[in-house]
């Protein structure tokens, strides 16, 4: 009785801790702006998420979530649209919502949710949704809602203190029954204002199993801002501020432990398994349906990559990456479709057959959030790709994309941190960083006529990621929407003649070629201004933020030429031409140079845009925005005529 007591006393004292509803204040209602971030379209008054064992509820883990939230602008009333996602056997009880608003004599009032007006739906065979909409929403409005979750399942799933939206405070507390054994972690830049955690001896008596220790946690954090997202970066999951629980251990009831982080030389072995589904050893299957001529071929590295050309064309990739137990690589070679996971395992088993040295190797993908590499958690991976070594060189092969050259990696793949399984050694990390050259080279030759029009060729150049691109930009469309397209993006130039070259030699530069006209809009007077810059030119800065606590990450070295010769009339005098402008960042890490000249009447305008590196951190945001800052303005200099 005494054990039963206490345990009760435990429990009602860690569910009194959650949030109740209805603690709005006027004024909260009254506030038009957040002072801390006034350009905000919301802000969370307040979030609150405390874990703990029902006992009421089977001793299923509960939490209970409690939100407050002021609108300040409509842009915000899809916050007052909420969606609950169940899995499985999951459920939500006690949901609760208001919406308050300021009445026009100035006091608070209140608008609950009906019962009614919860909606449930079934985006899936495992999950459910729970949907609501507060009422009444308006600019001003301050909503505030709570739930609970029953899990039966283990694990507890991440609380994210920062959101896209500014939080004035954000709590997560938890009492975890001690046979659960995790591993904490807190990722972002933002600083706790509380973190404490104990140990509660005989928290909780189950009967027929006895009493059990707790481990006691709070967290907390005030004045969050919120998280901004730009171009150039890896997922968000990497730098956004969120509290984790990775299982390490589970021990049942009867003693036995059950490993989930185990240490990599156990996870190695856990992989054949569990991601790949035994769908490793399938090297008969394959030499069966690969060529005769290909297998007898004694050059490695051309039959490495005939097998990978086979691969790649027998295949249609189904855009799923990876689907862990459901993986199998001959119903997937018979359909002639598969996943990354399929089409890559097939991969590996066919240059097994054709006895090519080659591992897997698994990774996360930039918009997947970065693998924990303290201790090995299998599933933070949703993607694998082939590491074959021929000739004492390595190459990285994904067979999913028609328009992949041999050893050129799509840039979803592009991480630091992947790990490449060897079956038969220890497994090691590798950087998938791309050793492809990169480059874009547009050269314009072109006449200003007498009529004022401006006739001539354009020619692309482009190699490595930027011929990948545009050879699957060509793919989409026929010839006609391409062009199209193409006149849309550059709304000064039509398009009289095109031809393509090399558009399926994919170890080439691929060539484009148009035959153009461009109207840049000026009245034929006596002074005339053109910008040359026509094709491909910054017009907004990628990087808008005061600072950025995170890296900036280009996937990929680049450079990017742009070259114009244009002929002038006798008729016309060359007045001024763009300023010289040259900058570079430390250590040329990326630089830009502008040069105008001129030859009697013959102009010739180049620009060069380098990126040397494709990792910049947050203290070399600044001298980044800045050097963008200089190609924009740089790119709106004039070309200044005069009629004679």
């Amino acid at each position: 009785l005494l054990i039963l007591l206490i345990t009760y006393q435990f429990l009602q004292a860690q569910k009194e801790k959650s949030t109740q509803m209805g603690l709005a204040t006027l004024e909260e209602v009254k506030l038009t702006t957040y002072e801390e971030d006034p350009s905000a379209k919301a802000v969370v008054l307040y979030e609150h998420a405390n874990v703990y064992l029902d006992k009421d509820n089977d001793y299923n883990t509960r939490t209970d979530f409690y939100f407050r939230i002021k609108i300040l602008d409509k842009s915000a009333f899809d916050l007052a649209e909420i969606h609950i996602d169940l899995y499985r056997e999951n459920k939500v009880i006690d949901i609760k919502a208001t919406t308050y608003n300021l009445s026009e004599f100035g006091s608070k009032t209140s608008s609950p949710l009906a019962k009614q007006d919860i909606f449930t739906t079934n985006p899936s065979v495992n999950w459910t949704r729970k949907k609501f909409t507060l009422p009444n929403i308006k600019e001003g409005s301050v909503i505030e809602y709570s739930y609970s979750i029953l899990n039966p399942y283990l694990g507890i799933k991440d609380w994210y203190f920062q959101s896209d939206i500014p939080k004035i405070r954000s709590e997560f507390d938890a009492a975890i029954l001690g046979n659960y054994n995790y591993n904490i972690r807190i990722t972002g830049s933002q600083k706790l204002n509380k973190n404490d955690a104990s140990l509660k001896k005989g928290c909780i008596y189950i009967e027929g199993l006895g009493d059990g220790d707790c481990s006691v946690y709070s967290y907390g954090m005030n004045n969050i801002p919120a998280f901004i997202e730009e171009d150039y970066m890896l997922s968000k999951e990497n730098y956004i501020s969120k509290l984790s629980f990775d299982l390490k251990t589970y021990t049942s009831p009867r003693g036995v432990v059950t490993k989930y982080t185990t240490s990599w030389k156990e996870a190695d072995k856990k992989l054949k398994t569990i991601f790949f589904n035994n769908q490793t050893s399938k090297k008969k299957f394959f030499r069966k349906r690969l060529p005769e001529t290909l297998l007898a071929n004694n050059n490695e590295l051309e039959k490495a990559k005939e097998v990978f050309r086979f691969i790649k064309n027998h295949y249609t990739w189904n855009n799923r990456y990876w689907n862990s137990n459901d993986e199998s690589v001959k119903d997937a070679f018979d359909d002639k479709v598969g996943s990354a996971g399929e089409i890559n395992i097939s991969l590996y088993n066919s240059l097994n057959a054709a006895d090519i040295n080659c591992n897997l190797t698994i990774l996360s993908t930039r918009n997947n959030g970065l693998p924990t590499m303290l201790y090995p958690i299998i599933f933070d991976f949703n993607y694998v790709i082939v590491q074959a070594t021929i000739n004492g060189q390595t190459y990285y092969l994904d067979a999913t994309d028609k328009f992949l050259p041999f050893g050129q990696l799509p840039e979803r793949c592009l991480v630091p941190n992947a790990r490449v399984i060897n079956f038969k050694k220890e497994s090691n990390w590798v950087n998938l960083k791309s050793n492809i050259k990169t480059v874009k080279d547009s050269k314009a030759k072109l006449t200003f006529n007498e009529d004022g029009s401006i006739s001539g060729s354009l020619l692309i150049r482009s190699q490595g990621y930027e011929a990948f691109k545009n050879r699957k930009r060509i793919s989409n469309f026929d010839k006609e929407s391409y062009l199209e397209n193409f006149e849309n993006n550059h709304t000064n130039t039509e398009v009289i003649d095109y031809d393509v070259k090399f558009e399926n030699q994919l170890d080439k530069p691929l060539l484009e070629n148009y035959e153009i006209d461009l109207d840049l809009g000026e009245e034929l007077k006596n002074t005339i201004r053109l910008n040359p810059f026509f094709y491909d030119r910054l017009s907004t800065n990628p990087f808008k933020l005061k600072e950025r606590n995170y890296e900036v990450d280009f996937s990929y070295k680049r450079k990017v030429n742009f070259y114009v010769n244009l002929k002038i009339p006798d008729t016309y005098k060359i007045i001024s031409l763009p300023e010289k402008v040259a900058i570079a960042l430390p250590n040329n890490n990326a630089s830009f140079i502008l040069k105008a000249s001129q030859k009697e009447n013959i102009i010739t305008i180049y620009t060069r845009l380098s990126i040397n590196k494709e990792v910049f951190s947050p203290n070399e945001y600044n001298s980044l925005k800045q050097l963008f800052n200089k190609i924009i303005q740089a790119e709106k200099s004039y070309i200044v005529l005069k009629k004679q």
